[in-house]
């Protein structure tokens, strides 16, 4: 068997043992995550939060991947799957360890040291919204929803989402979202800054594509480098550490440093 229909079967059966319902194509440069679950609106379930961190870790183990899209097979998400709350996220105790799955699987979500990307149509609601927030970037098309609604369940969002929903749109937006539990359309999402473009949805694919190979023609050190300090200034840190400066020097030893300088002087576009 060649060495990529090895890996052809490795995806399937890695994605068959931890979800049926989470797709993961590793094709290089540019890899991507589908929620592929229509009969629900890809409402997300329990096991499908718990298979994500093993995903994700995929991801960033695959060297020649150097972006991750997330997209929904139709819509994006409608949130998570509220038909397990009453055995699954019943009593603290259950609700608790729902939470912490939650947490976990969109954690691993926004710490990927890779650029990802949300390719957002229809209905981004709740957990599916909660997964957008973890990407970098939000691309929506003009048919999509977002709403975040712990308010229509007697719910309290959890405060990392809860950070991330701040530092995307603001305090005062956060409020209005999470207070009234209304869903928004994608001219108002994209007026508040939780999405990055919106597009007509018969282009919307060909963008994200555009988008996604821009960032992987880039210099991923710069592009993995400039990620790690946004994180940190959203953190509150804004010290120039040991860990920055490491940053800085691993940059300037690198080939792409090299490379971007050689190609500089001889006038020609570079090649990372």
């Amino acid at each position: 068997m060649s060495s990529v229909s090895a890996l052809c079967v490795d995806r399937w059966l890695y994605s068959a043992r931890v979800s049926e319902h989470l797709r993961l194509d590793l094709a290089a440069p540019v890899a991507t995550l589908v929620i592929d679950r229509p009969e629900r609106r890809n409402a997300l379930s329990y096991a499908m939060w718990t298979a994500l961190p093993g995903l994700v870790s995929r991801v960033a183990a695959a060297d020649e991947v150097r972006v991750l899209v997330v997209r929904g097979n139709g819509s994006f998400s409608a949130g998570a799957d509220i038909s397990e709350f009453g055995t699954l996220r019943n009593g603290p105790e259950g609700a608790r360890a729902y939470g912490e799955a939650v947490h976990a699987g969109a954690g691993a979500l926004a710490a990927l040291g890779k650029p990802t990307i949300a390719a957002v149509t229809g209905f981004c609601v709740g957990g599916g919204c909660e997964l957008a927030l973890a990407c970098d970037l939000r691309i929506a098309a003009e048919d999509a929803r977002f709403g975040i609604t712990p308010a229509n369940l007697g719910i309290i969002y959890s405060l990392l989402s809860t950070k991330r929903l701040v530092d995307t749109v603001g305090p005062a937006w956060a409020k209005r979202i999470l207070f009234t539990a209304d869903i928004i359309d994608a001219a108002t999402a994209l007026r508040i800054g939780l999405v990055n473009e919106v597009h007509d949805a018969a282009v919307l694919d060909s963008r994200v594509g555009a988008l996604a190979a821009r960032i992987a023609s880039r210099s991923q050190v710069s592009v993995r480098g400039a990620k790690a300090l946004i994180e940190r200034i959203i953190d509150g840190r804004h010290d120039e550490d040991a860990e920055v400066h490491e940053l800085y020097d691993q940059a300037v030893l690198s080939a792409d440093y090299a490379e971007g300088v050689a190609a500089f002087l001889a006038k020609r576009p570079p090649r990372f």
